[in-house]
Parts: structure tokens; C-alpha cells; sequence
């Protein structure tokens, strides 16, 4: 089966939003592997290597090598893959950076629409859309929104499903 592309991109400045992410991680990351690696290196332990004592650096060393290809490309390739629609009376929504995500949620089955943001997203103009239905795997959290078009897509999902529940009584 080949499932069509969502019509709309997320914004352009998800990807500085992505790599902001990307670059708390990683300094999280080369800097707690920095301060274990000289911990042990300097420990007196009997279970360290001779070699590891004299070249500590070649943990922190590692975990930068390995972790800066996929922080320069993460933001670019989910930028590529985010992707979202709202067709008749369907959600469609693609995300995704080592696996893909497609779902789609009725509006009918909507509950509740949320818009939220945290301060990276505050400080972008950016926000995140969450629509939960009843089921945990029939809901879609949509990332990297413009401010003003998930306000927007969000008062639009309430208004239609509020409207098909109406029909339905």
C-alpha cells in the first residue's frame, strides 16, 4: 500500500528548535562521558586498564565522533519527514527520524486538542499540537508547529469535532 504525503510541512524553524535539542543532549552526553572517563582515569581501581588510565580521552573522544553526524543531520532529516493534513474530516500526521510514525485520527473520535510549548518553542514562535481520542494509539502529537497555525488548526479540530458530535445526537 503507498500512503500519499501529508500537505504541509512543519515550520523552518523546527529544525532550530530540533538542533537546540540536539546540542543539550549532546553536551549532556560528551560532558558526563568527559568527567567519567577522568574519574576513572585517575581512580586506583584494579579493574581499570593500564591503557584506559593513560588515555581517558578516548571515551569522551568516541561519544563525540559518534554522536556529532547524527546532531548535525537529526534536524534536517525530521524537518524532511514532519509532516501533517487535515482532509475532510481526517488527521493525517507523518513523523519521525530513525522510524517513521503515520497516523491518522478522525475528528470524530477527537476529545481533547492541546496546544502547548515549552521555553525553546516560546522562544521560536513555535508549538506543539496534541489531539487524544480515546485510545492511546489512535492519538497524534503533531511538533514543531507555527504558533499561530496550531492555534489555529486547534480551534479548527475543536469546531469540527464539536460539530459532528452534534450531528450525532
Amino acid at each position: 500500500m503507498n500512503v500519499r504525503e501529508p500537505a504541509h510541512q512543519v515550520s523552518p524553524r523546527a529544525r532550530h528548535l530540533w538542533l537546540l535539542h540536539s546540542l543539550v543532549g549532546f553536551v549532556l552526553l560528551a560532558g558526563g562521558s568527559f568527567l567519567l572517563a577522568r574519574w576513572i582515569g585517575r581512580s586506583e581501581w584494579g579493574w581499570v586498564p593500564e591503557w584506559f588510565a593513560g588515555s581517558w580521552w578516548v571515551l569522551p573522544a568516541l561519544v563525540v565522533v559518534i554522536s556529532l553526524p547524527l546532531l548535525v543531520a537529526e534536524p534536517f532529516v525530521r524537518y524532511a519527514v514532519h509532516r501533517w493534513e487535515l482532509a475532510g474530516d481526517v488527521v493525517y500526521a507523518r513523523s519521525g527520524f530513525l522510524t517513521r510514525e503515520w497516523v491518522f485520527v478522525p475528528v470524530s473520535r477527537i476529545q481533547t486538542v492541546d496546544k502547548s510549548q515549552g521555553w525553546f518553542e516560546r522562544m521560536l514562535r513555535l508549538a506543539t499540537l496534541e489531539i487524544r481520542t480515546a485510545s492511546h494509539a489512535g492519538s497524534s502529537t503533531v511538533k514543531g508547529l507555527d504558533h499561530q497555525v496550531a492555534a489555529a488548526l486547534a480551534d479548527e479540530l475543536a469546531r469540527r469535532a464539536e460539530e459532528l458530535r452534534d450531528d450525532a445526537t
